[in-house]
């Protein structure tokens, strides 16, 4: 094993942090692993300038290493109820909003907005657009969250809103394959079941993934469920059936995989978060989310990555592609230097008057 792959091992992680700013543990890590990112919750959000010198701090923790890559700084901002920035930033009405106006022209304008708000206080990855499909009333998780009801509005509008994004500079994440939409449980408590057959899963649930992948999202987000028509024994975020069968070879997605967070109990209830992460390396996952802000879990699941490749548990190969993938996207977004976010500047972005009437637009349609 090559000796930088332990720091480099470090790429294959999108971390957190317990609060509003660096810890010394976070320091700490980032001397021994070049992260590969950190993802922003309510916890660490105070207000936009604060937002903006954190991410502007959180780079200083690449500087030193030699891969030369910046951090992602991640969210998830889709609108509505899962929106991790509030007022003063725009607060954007749910996405089945946008279901119901049928109107890319007016997806594609959200998307190019929310970009850039993202972008004024260097956020650079966005986890959304959702592509689940809303096919199950009952499902407790993601409702209004979901674009339509059926797969070729999901699909039309994903891509809308993933073009929005990614022409604007920020890295779109397209979520939760192989669709999530038709669960009765939530998996961040527990794991969820999808009981149909893989024809009916390529029909209907793959539709909008295939047209997030030929609008070149940067990202796909794998989901916590466990589909046993495709692998009867482990959820998708685990199984190489689906990650990197279906999702790498069938589908051709050639963009970075990333797994939802190894915290939540669809997976932390059967598996360790070192365990989750090598399994979920090992199926084809490129990059994997540790969200609690606890730096021991995320050292943990990097050691147990080192070990696996040196135990031969995870071909060197497989690493090295997983790298290979994440710098090719960090080299197509993450150019522009990040810079500390200003009040005055901010304040001409962030709910601007333009925004506010996109978001108005789409509030129509509650």
């Amino acid at each position: 094993m090559p000796p930088s792959l332990r720091r480099e091992i470090g790429q294959l992680l999108i971390g957190s942090l317990p609060g509003t700013a660096i810890t010394p543990e976070l320091r700490s890590l980032a001397r021994e692993f070049q992260l590969g990112g950190v993802t922003l919750f309510k916890r660490n959000i105070e207000a936009p300038e604060q937002v903006a010198e954190l991410n502007h701090d959180l780079q200083t923790l690449a500087s030193g290493g030699n891969t030369g890559l910046p951090l992602w700084v991640a969210v998830d901002q889709e609108g509505g109820r899962v929106a991790r920035l509030r007022a003063p930033f725009t607060e954007w009405p749910p996405m089945a909003t946008l279901g119901r106006a049928g109107d890319h022209k007016l997806a594609r304008r959200f998307a190019s907005a929310l970009a850039a708000e993202l972008k004024a206080v260097g956020i650079s990855l966005d986890f959304a657009p959702v592509l689940d499909i809303h096919t199950n009333r009952s499902n407790p998780i993601i409702g209004d969250r979901a674009l339509g009801e059926d797969a070729e509005t999901v699909a039309q509008l994903g891509a809308a809103i993933i073009r929005g994004l990614q022409e604007n500079g920020i890295a779109a994440c397209g979520k939760h394959f192989p669709g999530h939409g038709d669960t009765s449980v939530d998996s961040h408590l527990a794991l969820p079941l999808v009981e149909h057959p893989p024809d009916r899963i390529r029909r209907v649930e793959c539709v909008p993934f295939r047209e997030a992948i030929r609008s070149g999202v940067a990202f796909i987000m794998t989901a916590h469920i466990l589909v046993p028509s495709l692998d009867e024994e482990r959820p998708a975020t685990l199984s190489p059936t689906i990650v990197r069968g279906m999702l790498r070879e069938e589908l051709d997605f050639n963009g970075v995989i990333l797994s939802d967070d190894l915290e939540m109990k669809a997976i932390a209830d059967t598996y360790t978060v070192p365990d989750a992460a090598t399994q979920a390396i090992a199926a084809g996952c490129d990059g994997v989310l540790v969200c609690s802000g606890a730096i021991d879990a995320q050292a943990a699941a990097l050691e147990a990555l080192i070990h696996a490749v040196e135990d031969e548990r995870i071909p060197f190969k497989r690493v090295e592609d997983a790298l290979a993938r994440n710098r090719r996207a960090k080299e197509a977004y993450l150019t522009a230097p990040v810079a500390p976010g200003r009040r005055a500047a901010l304040g001409q972005v962030l709910g601007s008057d333009e925004h506010r009437r996109i978001a108005e637009e789409m509030a129509r349609f509650l």
